[in-house]
């Protein structure tokens, strides 16, 4: 529109993506707090003189000053960094660990994939994803713990969340044995498809304990249970996004669970605390979302 001049507002976001563009610029794609996800151009960040370049890497928490419409109403739907400051750069924090990096890059990509519409508000999902990243950073639990509370609650938060207390077709209550992806989640007997899985009775605990955010319970699961539960939450992602995430085959299921927070009591990693209803909503990857 002539005469229109970009104005100017500050926003914080995670960095998920960065592209290069020419021969010093990059397109960043950003989820921001209450702008929802956007591209903007940051100018010379490639140079080696570039003040703000290195505070605009992936999985980064920053403040930003944009230029553009932050409604999309006029000019182009690419914004322009003026400005940025870093608030936590927890990429520098998994540059030499490849499993929290590859399932940091797998929260980026399906936090891209859940916002397809720009500029449009996702409070919750961006305050669910820089919990994770959080959490990621500072160790607290298995990483690949982190990655499918978040992919669980993300998919809570896009209407797709997998039916793990009662029947996914006629609504039946209970700890149902079949787990079908087409049909939502668990089955029970008679609702059964063709095809269905039959996980252990304790993945189905973890999906559910991961969702509610029972910490206790997921930190002392065995290792053939987190595989299993991992399994099913790609199949049921990745149905309703009707694409795989290039990311995720990526991630590294085997690895010890280091950073994680020793169960209540001292008990050992195969030795599973029984669950007292839903459990506390534990630090972490809960915790953004309460803000």
């Amino acid at each position: 529109m002539a005469g229109y001049r970009r104005q100017l507002y500050r926003d914080d976001a995670v960095v998920l993506r960065v592209q290069k563009l020419g021969e010093s610029d990059r397109i960043i794609t950003l989820l921001t707090r209450r702008h929802g996800r956007l591209r903007a151009v940051a100018r010379g960040v490639r140079r080696t003189t570039s003040k703000f370049g290195a505070r605009l890497e992936p999985f980064g928490h920053v403040d930003l000053q944009l230029a553009g419409d932050p409604k999309g109403n006029h000019g182009s739907s690419l914004h322009t960094v003026s400005q940025v400051e870093g608030i936590d750069l927890y990429g520098k924090r998994f540059l030499g660990d490849y499993p929290r990096y590859t399932a940091a890059s797998a929260i980026a990509e399906t936090a891209e994939r859940l916002t397809p519409i720009e500029r449009e508000p996702s409070l919750r999902l961006f305050q669910l994803t820089l919990g994770a990243l959080r959490s990621l950073a500072v160790g607290e639990h298995a990483t690949t713990l982190v990655l499918d509370a978040y992919l669980l609650r993300g998919m809570a938060f896009a209407g797709w969340a997998p039916a793990l207390i009662a029947c996914a077709v006629c609504g039946t209550p209970g700890r149902h044995r079949a787990f079908s992806v087409p049909a939502g989640g668990a089955v029970c007997p008679d609702c059964r498809p063709p095809g269905a899985a039959h996980p252990a009775p304790a993945t189905i605990e973890l999906m559910s304990a991961l969702t509610t955010g029972d910490w206790a319970y997921a930190d002392a699961t065995e290792t053939g249970v987190r595989r299993e539960c991992s399994g099913l939450v790609a199949a049921h992602l990745q149905w309703h996004l009707e694409r795989a995430l290039r990311s995720l085959p990526l991630v590294d299921r085997g690895a010890p669970a280091s950073g994680a927070v020793p169960p209540p009591g001292g008990a050992g990693p195969g030795v599973v605390p029984p669950r007292t209803g839903d459990g506390p909503a534990a630090a972490g990857v809960n915790r953004e979302i309460t803000e």
